[in-house]
């Protein structure tokens, strides 16, 4: 990615592709990034990945973190850290949700989302 390029330059399909690649990398499991555009007013795009335990989760998330630094991307907040069992990064126009198997299941995000168009990791 161009360093120079500002975070409001990113297209947020971009954006998501880019943020689970990172997590692919660090052993993410079963990713889903949902095109939630007219229907979420909170954001354009979900990503919802699976964590194998607490300290995985939190280690993912502080490598969006990182990531986000390095690469000029807005970041706004971050929920769940603490706990590690869902941990939610606010990317602004990308919310990642970084879940436990058993909360994923649990809030099914997937099936909530049903009718949002899914994006393919790779561009």
């Amino acid at each position: 990615m161009n360093k120079n390029k500002k975070y409001s330059e990113i297209p947020s399909v971009d954006k998501a592709r880019l943020v689970a690649e990172w997590l692919e990398a660090k052993q993410a499991e079963n990713i889903v990034i949902m095109d939630v555009t007219g229907l979420s007013s909170v954001t354009d795009i979900t990503v919802v990945v699976s964590a194998r335990g607490v300290k995985h989760a939190k280690a993912l998330a502080e490598n969006i973190l990182e990531r986000c630094s390095e690469e000029n991307i807005e970041f706004l907040a971050m929920e769940g850290q603490k706990t590690g069992e869902w941990v939610l990064v606010d990317l602004n126009d990308v919310l990642v949700h970084i879940f436990l198997d058993e909360l994923r299941d649990f809030y099914n995000l997937e099936g909530m989302w049903g009718e949002a168009p899914r994006v393919e990791l790779e561009a």
